[in-house]
C-alpha cells in the first residue's frame, strides 16, 4: 500500500506549500510529491523578462513583475487543474498579492494607482467562483532564529549578503498574512516538529495532518466553495 492510500489522501488532490525564505518549500515539495506518486509544480524563474530589471530599479518595474509572475502563476494553476489534479505546488499565486505587492506598495516602490490595478486583476483572476483553489494550503513557519540559521546554513551568498532587517520584516509580513488567509483550507507546519533531511518518517507524521484535512474524500468540489473569501 501506497502512502496516498493508506491515509485515505485524493489521487486528484492539489497540495500547496507556502512560507517565507528558508523553510525549506522546496524539499517539502519533492517529498510529499514523492510520498503520494505526485507530479510537482515549481516556480519558473528562467527567461523572466523582468527580473533583472527589475533588480536594478524596483520603483519602475515592480508592477511589470508582479503581473508577469500573476500571469505564469495563473497558468500553471490552470494546467494543474486541467491535467487533473494530483500535484503538490511549490509557492501559492496567493503570496504575491498578499505579501511581495503589498509590501512594494507600503514602501512606495509602486504607485498606489499601480497597487490598485494589480489588486483588481487579480481578484478578477483568481477571487472568482471560477478559479481553482488548491485543496489545502501547507503553511510552513517557524521562529525567525532558526530560519536564519537554514538561510546560513544553505550558503547562498545572496541570500547571505541580505540585510537581517529584510528577514525580518518577511517573516513578520508572512506571519501576518497566514493569520487572515481564508481562501483554501490551511494546515500549519511548524520547522522545528520533523527533519525531512535526517528522518524518512518525518513525512508520515506530515501525511496524518495531511490526512486529516483532505483524506478519505473527494476534494473536488465546486470551486466556488472558497469564492467570497478576500486576501487582504
Amino acid at each position: 500500500m501506497n502512502a496516498r492510500e493508506k491515509y485515505g489522501i485524493p489521487n486528484d488532490a492539489v497540495i500547496t506549500i507556502a512560507g517565507t525564505v528558508g523553510v525549506g518549500k522546496s524539499t517539502m515539495t519533492k517529498t510529499l510529491a514523492n510520498a503520494l506518486n505526485f507530479k510537482t509544480s515549481f516556480e519558473k524563474v528562467d527567461n523572466n523578462p523582468y527580473l533583472e530589471s527589475f533588480y536594478e530599479d524596483f520603483q519602475r518595474w515592480s508592477f511589470h513583475l508582479q503581473v508577469y509572475f500573476l500571469a505564469e502563476r495563473f497558468k500553471e494553476q490552470k494546467k494543474i487543474f486541467e491535467y487533473g489534479g494530483g500535484f503538490v505546488q511549490d509557492r501559492s499565486i496567493y503570496e504575491d498579492t498578499g505579501i511581495f505587492a503589498k509590501m512594494h506598495y507600503e514602501k512606495g516602490t509602486m504607485t498606489p494607482t499601480d497597487y490598485e490595478t494589480y489588486k483588481n486583476l487579480f481578484d478578477a483572476m483568481v477571487m472568482t467562483p471560477y478559479f481553482p483553489h488548491p485543496d489545502l494550503l501547507i503553511y510552513i513557519e517557524g521562529s525567525l532564529d532558526e530560519v536564519l540559521k537554514r538561510i546560513h546554513e544553505r550558503g547562498r551568498e545572496m541570500e547571505k549578503s541580505t540585510p537581517i532587517s529584510y528577514w525580518e520584516e518577511m517573516h513578520d509580513r508572512y506571519s501576518k498574512w497566514i493569520d487572515s488567509f481564508n481562501a483554501c483550507p490551511v494546515l500549519r507546519i511548524n520547522i522545528a516538529d520533523y527533519d525531512l533531511f535526517n528522518d524518512e518518517e518525518s513525512v508520515d507524521l506530515i501525511l496524518e495532518k495531511v490526512s486529516r484535512v483532505i483524506g478519505g474524500r473527494s476534494v473536488k468540489q465546486s470551486v466556488s466553495t472558497f469564492a467570497d473569501n478576500r486576501i487582504e
